[in-house]
Formats: C-alpha cells, structure tokens, sequence
C-alpha cells in the first residue's frame, strides 16, 4: 500500500531514507534549512553534499515548509543531527495534531543535559506521540544503493515497533525489532566515539591487532554505560550495538573513523572536522559520555582518553601510552 512519508532532514540519513522508500513505491517529502539543497532534490534529483554522484528514485520531493511536510503524512521520520534534534522536535511540536507517531534515526546524547533522545521526544512531544528509534550498522550510501543492510527499531510500543518494521523491511533492507530503546541509543551514541579512536590508531600507522582490541574493549565500555542507565545486556550483542560499533570502526565511510584519522596527523579539531565537512557525531558524544561516565563513577578509558585528545590537547602518542600501561585487572 502507497504511503506518505515524511523525512525530518535532508543530510545523508534522511535522503537515503527517503531514496529506499521512494523505490518501495511510496511518496516522500523531506523536509529541509538549506534552500539550495531543496532546490536540488526538487529540480536535479541529486543531493550532491551527502550523496555525490547518485541519483535520487522518482517519488521524493522537498520543502522548506515544516507544516507542509507533516501534512497528509503516514509517517514521520526524524533524521537531523543530535544537537539539532531537540530544536527540531520542538518545531514538530507545534505541529503535533498532524501526526500520531514519530520514529528517529538521530544517534547522539543531548550535550547539555546529557540525555538520550528519547527522554528529548518525551518532553517535547508528551505522552500521546507513539515513539520509535531507528539504529543499526548502515552508511548512508549503501542503503540508498539497495546493497543488503539491516537494522534494530526499538519502541515501547510492540505495535508500532512491529509496523515500523514491516514498513521498512525489504529485499535489500531488513529490520529487527527490540522494545531496549536506552540500550539501541546508548549502541548508536557511544560507537562514534570509539570510531574516532580507531581512526587515530589506524593513522598513527597501529595494526588489526590494535583495532580489534579497541573494538573490543570499547564494547566492554558501552557495555558498562548502558546496563547502568538500563539497558538490557544482551542489546550490546546485537546490530545497534557490536554491529554498528564494528562497521563504523572498520570502514573509511564513517566520518569518525576519518576525522580520528586527520587528528593522529596533527591536526587539531577545527582543522579536522573541516576536513571531513560534516557533523562529527563522536565528538558531540565524548563530551557527554565523559560527564556522564564522571558522575554515575564508570570505568571507560578509551572514552576518555578521546575525549582529552578533542578538547585537552593530549597527543594521541600519550593517551595510547596511557592505555597500554594501565594496572592490571581481570577481563570483564
């Protein structure tokens, strides 16, 4: 059945969203800031800052206007940047009689107060919007290639869970679902962070066998943060956990990954970040997990050790010294 979807930003994760359901056959509006931008979705099919050299599937159009957006809409798609997500819901807010559900796949803590998405769409959409996170190990572009991904959607409601899994859900684009919503976000968040520090590692020229040991015992540390704000364990086994964590560690299309990269050659984080030319989801993501990590007394070295590279003008040569001299203690 032909849907109306509406996708809440026009960056990468929002315009392969909108391309995948576009070739399900179902109409998408995505809504946009940057006038250019819809410009170029509406007139040339493209969206060239975010997705260079593809071209978008009949069926998707784009607005400058919110309300128009949300209008008529089956569905609504939050995909915005972390610290644009709390802004954004309070827009919808105001258009809140348009729409009974929203679903985001927005990865972040809100840096201020530390809180994760959730409790955001919470406050300011109420009670009565039914809610959903979208995560998993997917890049952007291969979802809008149709190249074979799968994701975790997680909801407190087991019916809008499982209508937004069979919505998404096709030959190419598979969808689990889990009612952990704290650990699916707590998964999504901190992966950037590690990312960033594999990138560093690969930079300075370190092996797999480096990798592989920040990949691991950076799970250890997602792990220990999730279970302590109450996520369920096993979560962290699963695609927005040990899935994501792996594929934006391994691979040169996260942006994370490459902008730790660009700081194991030197560069500090205004020049690193101009680099990559877009949001760097982990550095948003150190500030608040280190404040967090501060306050509930949490173990996680490799968290911090990234987060006095970016904003402490440590040199990734000593916090990697720092790591591999730490005392002792049992595999845990």
């Amino acid at each position: 059945m032909q849907r109306n979807i509406a996708i809440v930003g026009s960056g990468s994760w929002g315009t392969a969203l909108a391309s995948h359901f576009a070739k399900l056959g179902h109409n998408v509006l995505i809504w946009g800031i940057d006038e250019k931008e819809i410009l170029e979705i509406n007139s040339n099919k493209s969206n060239k800052k975010y997705l260079p050299s593809y071209q978008l599937p009949k069926g998707i159009n784009a607005s400058l206007e919110l309300e128009h957006v949300l209008k008529n809409t089956t569905e609504t798609i939050v995909a915005v940047p972390s610290h644009a997500f709390r802004e954004t819901l309070s827009r919808i807010s105001k258009n809140k009689h348009l729409i009974k559900s929203l679903s985001w796949a927005t990865k972040g803590f809100e840096i201020e107060t530390g809180k994760l998405l959730n409790s955001i769409a919470e406050e300011e959409l109420g009670e009565d919007i039914v809610t959903a996170v979208l995560s998993g190990p997917t890049f952007a572009l291969e979802v809008a290639k149709g190249l074979p991904s799968a994701i975790t959607i997680a909801s407190d409601d087991r019916a809008y869970c499982k209508k937004m899994a069979e919505l998404i859900t096709s030959e190419s684009f598979r969808a689990y679902t889990s009612n952990d919503i704290i650990g699916v976000e707590v998964g999504g968040s901190v992966k950037n962070i590690l990312a960033i520090a594999a990138g560093i590692s690969d930079g300075l020229g370190f092996g797999a066998n480096t990798r592989a040991a920040l990949i691991t015992r950076g799970l250890s540390e997602i792990i220990k943060l999730g279970t302590k704000l109450g996520a369920d364990k096993d979560t962290f086994t699963g695609l927005s956990g040990i899935g994501d964590l792996i594929l934006t560690c391994s691979d040169n299309q996260s942006r994370n990954r490459r902008f730790g990269i660009e700081l194991a050659k030197g560069k500090n984080i205004k020049a690193a970040q101009k680099a990559i030319g877009q949001t760097i989801e982990g550095c948003l993501a150190s500030i608040a997990t280190y404040n967090i990590s501060k306050k509930l007394n949490i173990e996680m070295p490799i968290t911090h050790e990234v987060y006095k590279i970016i904003y402490e003008n440590e040199t990734p040569e000593n916090a990697i010294r720092r790591l591999m001299t730490r005392p002792i203690t049992s595999e845990k």
